[in-house]
């Protein structure tokens, strides 16, 4: 794009223009129809935005073209490999584990690395291909584990570095390969480089951080360097009276943001990767990795942007000017083996088709880099995620986690139509560039279940049902899935009652801001508990009884649970449990490569209840069809669907002329 008076239409073609507008409509609740209808399509951009001006509540264009004119014209992928070149992700099953709250081995209430260890087995047996843990590493747990103090420690209620060393090759002896958090958008404030920093502003580790003089004569009492806000509530800035200095930290006050744009924070990020992949380490999830990047000079946000996405300043790091050059680089000198590089200490073994187990693989000449990128969407997934980018291998588009013009803090029934529509889309718009990330529940977001069933979440029924559909839609879509402890026997969120039943940070920082608006206590506790991340972070159900099997001693976290059939030992001996269909989910998808590398073709496309799909293997005539009702209630399947024999399904093996409500099935489509 090189008019210097663009039209709308041509801003929506550039990639980084498209996501920035889809952003902007989704958080309005508005379709992409508004922009791409050819009245307003061909309107100059100024035009266009002083049209919106009484809805966006301001002028964004300069923001915008800014953004445009950071990453050029949006440099395309490459096409897609063949199947035989895939990398081992392409087909995996990722599962992810909330390390304080899956299985405690000590009786300390807090889960821990041989805690997990002990039930390695269920993992194993679910038929996971890569187990990622969230934050292990030292740390004062003001954001539990996201605020890293030491990145070649574990945090002691975690365990020891021989623990993890075992837990490594645990996975690997299993087949199943292990990557972790990697958090490196800022560190604690405990961490040796801050408080280098702090002590020494001038010296070798004051470049570190963004640390900003106040004014002259300032004490900190004036305002901070910027208007960017913290995600957690406030100022991203922190005043720090020893150093004499404001400092950067878009989370929590104790979460200093680093600064990229210093060679040695570079380098020493690249040397901590270097440093793991060696103990057997197969990847990280990069923790908030798009926010690396900061505009140079930290100028203020844009007035109407920080109202409309509640976090002024966003615009100047979501998606930086320097964010592409930070992962190549990254890429090649923390990822990519060299020859010199130590043998890792174990490698996984292979796995075939029916699950059996071969010799250890060679080692990975690149570890797996997900990235976990807020605010990223469809296009913005292409440029950094796509086939021969040489960045980040995946990427988590959070759009999927809430409806338009919703946040995660309202409490609504979120619509699967929704669902459907965004992944099609996606899937679409991405082609064959890039990999899609298939994820629903996380540890920073409620349970998908009770977003979908509100206060029916406790009917057994409906629960177990939705289960299975989500998790076969999530197992049977192309791309790469991401599970999360406890989908697999239906975890839904829990009846917190009171503000003293939470821990999470940022749900605590709410109350307390609302509580200052002026809210009573219970209705302050009421507009957080949607959005509570205590939801997804209770102890793992393993077992009936008050601990539920995860601890002997207390639990950090308590579940506010009572349900009966709802956990890992009643599930096991239950044919029709979700657990079971997940394994057979699972297993059904690595003996069949058509359900894994075949192409798709959406059926009854403009339906809001039916969700259908074929996958054909390319050059054969193997096919199978997946269907699922996105409703409550009991639907008709559409006209013309193809003759198929059922292979898994729920609530039965029969295919009729209806649906029960969220019925879902997999089904090899006849020859002929």
């Amino acid at each position: 794009m090189t008019a210097e008076h663009p039209r709308l239409k041509d801003v929506y073609a550039h990639p980084v223009g498209r996501d920035a507008i889809d952003r902007v409509l989704l958080q309005l609740g508005r379709s992409p129809r508004w922009v791409t209808n050819p009245l307003v399509a061909n309107l100059p951009l100024r035009a266009a935005a002083r049209l919106a001006r009484p809805v966006l509540g301001g002028d964004i264009t300069s923001s915008l073209l800014d953004l445009l004119a950071d990453h050029g014209d949006g440099h395309k992928a490459s096409p897609r490999a063949d199947a035989d070149d895939r990398p081992w992700w392409n087909r995996a099953v990722f599962y992810q584990v909330y390390p304080r709250s899956f299985a405690d081995s000590d009786g300390d209430g807090v889960g821990d690395l041989r805690g997990l260890l002990a039930r390695l087995d269920h993992l194993a047996d679910l038929g996971v291909d890569c187990v990622w843990l969230s934050p292990i590493f030292d740390s004062p747990n003001e954001d539990m584990g996201y605020d890293v103090r030491d990145y070649r420690a574990v945090m002691a209620e975690m365990g020891t570095l021989a623990d993890l060393d075992e837990l490594i090759a645990g996975c690997h002896a299993r087949g199943m390969r292990i990557i972790l958090d990697l958090v490196v958008n800022h560190t604690s404030a405990e961490h040796p480089w801050f408080r280098a920093a702090v002590a020494d502003p001038e010296g070798p580790y004051g470049s570190y951080y963004h640390l900003r003089r106040g004014r002259p004569g300032e004490d900190g009492s004036g305002p901070p360097p910027n208007n960017w806000a913290s995600f957690f509530g406030g100022s991203a800035w922190r005043w720090l009276p020893q150093a004499q200095r404001w400092a950067l930290h878009l989370f929590a006050p104790g979460q200093m943001d680093l600064n990229w744009e210093e060679p040695r924070v570079r380098a020493e990020v690249a040397q901590i990767v270097r440093w793991w992949r060696a103990r057997g380490i197969d990847g990280f999830r990069l923790d908030v990795i798009n926010y690396i990047s900061k505009r140079p000079g930290l100028p203020d946000g844009n007035e109407a942007i920080g109202t409309l996405m509640q976090f002024p300043g966003i615009e100047h790091y979501f998606f930086g000017p320097r964010l592409h050059e930070h992962l190549r680089e990254l890429r090649t000198d923390g990822f990519t083996r060299s020859p010199d590089d130590p043998v890792p200490m174990s490698t996984a073994r292979s796995r075939r088709a029916d699950g059996a187990l071969g010799e250890p693989l060679p080692p990975d000449p690149i570890g797996v880099m997900v990235g976990e990128t807020p605010g990223v969407g469809v296009e913005l997934t292409r440029l950094l995620a796509g086939t021969g980018r040489g960045e980040l291998d995946m990427v988590f588009n959070f759009d999927v986690l809430d409806g338009p013009g919703r946040t995660r803090w309202d409490d609504y029934r979120y619509d699967l139509s929704y669902l459907k529509e965004h992944y099609l889309r996606s899937l679409e718009r991405l082609g064959g560039d890039a990999q899609l990330a298939l994820f629903l529940d996380n540890h920073d977001n409620p349970r998908m279940l009770s977003k979908v069933l509100g206060d029916r979440d406790q009917d057994p029924s409906l629960r177990s049902a939705l289960a299975k559909a989500l998790v076969t839609i999530q197992l049977m879509l192309p791309g790469t899935p991401f599970l999360y402890q406890g989908q697999e026997i239906a975890a839904i969120d829990q009846r917190f009652t009171s503000a003293s039943e939470l821990h999470d940070v940022e749900s605590l920082n709410r109350l307390t801001r609302l509580r200052a608006d002026g809210l009573t206590e219970a209705d302050a506790v009421a507009r957080v508990l949607p959005g509570a991340r205590d939801h997804a972070r209770v102890p793992m159900r393993w077992e009936p009884g008050p601990t539920t099997g995860f601890t002997t001693g207390t639990p950090w976290q308590p579940g506010r649970e009572e349900s009966v059939g709802f956990t890992v030992a009643e599930q096991e001996s239950d044919q029709g449990s979700v657990l079971n269909h997940v394994r057979r989910l699972i297993a059904l998808r690595r003996a069949e490569p058509a359900l894994v590398d075949g192409g798709m073709t959406a059926l009854a496309r403009s339906s809001r209840r039916y969700f259908g799909w074929l996958r054909t293997l390319p050059g054969t005539a193997e096919t199978w069809l997946i269907e699922v009702n996105l409703t409550d209630r009991t639907i008709r399947r559409p006209r013309g669907l193809p003759d198929a024999e059922v292979a898994l399904g729920s609530p039965s093996l029969e295919r009729g002329a209806t649906m029960a409500p969220y019925e879902c099935l997999v089904a090899r489509v006849r020859a002929g």
